[in-house]
C-alpha cells in the first residue's frame, strides 16, 4: 500500500535497505520514543532487532491487507520520519477485541512538523475506505503531543482505560463521518 498526502509518503519500511534499517532503528532505539509505547518501555536494542521487526511489519500488511505499520516519508527526505500504523487492538489474553486502532511514532528530529497529523488523517481516509465504522486511539496522559494530535483529527475523549497494552491510557474515539 501506497498513500499520498500533500507532503508525504506513507508506504511499506524497507528491511532490505540498511540505510532504512538504521532509521528504524535510530527512532525506536531512543527512551523519548519507546517510553511512550505500552506500559514498560522496551527500546530496539540493535540494528538486527530493527531488520526482523521492519521485515515482520512489511509482511503483517500482506497477511492482512489494509491493515499494518507504515513508513512516512516527508517529500524532501530519502527516510522516514517515523511510522503510522492502523491494526486491531487485542486485549491481555492476546485475542482480538474488535477494536481497530490508529497510532504515530515520529523520529524527535521530526516533531513539531505536523507530519503526525498529516499523515494520519490520511490514514482515517483509508481506514473509512475499509468499511471500518471506528478507530481508537490511546495514549499516556502526560503525551500531550500526541493528544493534541487525536484532538486534531477530531476525535473524542471516552476516558482512561486499561485494557490494552498492560498501561492506563487516555482513549480517544472517532466514527466514520457518514454514520
Amino acid at each position: 500500500m501506497e498513500l499520498r498526502t500533500q507532503r508525504l509518503t506513507i508506504r511499506p519500511w524497507n528491511a532490505d535497505d540498511d540505510a532504512e534499517v538504521a532509521r528504524g532503528f535510530d527512532i525506536y532505539r531512543r527512551m523519548e520514543v519507546a517510553r511512550w509505547l505500552g506500559g514498560e518501555p522496551k527500546p530496539w536494542p540493535d540494528l538486527t532487532e530493527a531488520k526482523r521487526r521492519l521485515g515482520r511489519w512489511s509482511q503483517y500488511e500482506v497477511e492482512h491487507p489494509g491493515y499494518g505499520l507504515w513508513a512516512v516519508v516527508p517529500d524532501d527526505a530519502s527516510l522516514p520520519a517515523g511510522t503510522v500504523l492502523l491494526m486491531p487492538l487485542h486485549g491481555a489474553d492476546e485475542q482480538p477485541t474488535g477494536h481497530v486502532e490508529i497510532g504515530w511514532h515520529f523520529h524527535p528530529d521530526s516533531w513539531g512538523h505536523g507530519y503526525a497529523t498529516e499523515a494520519s488523517q490520511r490514514l482515517l481516509d483509508h481506514a473509512w475506505t475499509l468499511g471500518l465504522d471506528q478507530i481508537e486511539a490511546i495514549a499516556l496522559a502526560d503525551n500531550a503531543p500526541s493528544l493534541a494530535v487525536m484532538r486534531r483529527l477530531g476525535m473524542r475523549y471516552e476516558g482512561p482505560t486499561d485494557q490494552w497494552y498492560g498501561a492506563t491510557f487516555e482513549w480517544y474515539r472517532i466514527d466514520r463521518p457518514d454514520r
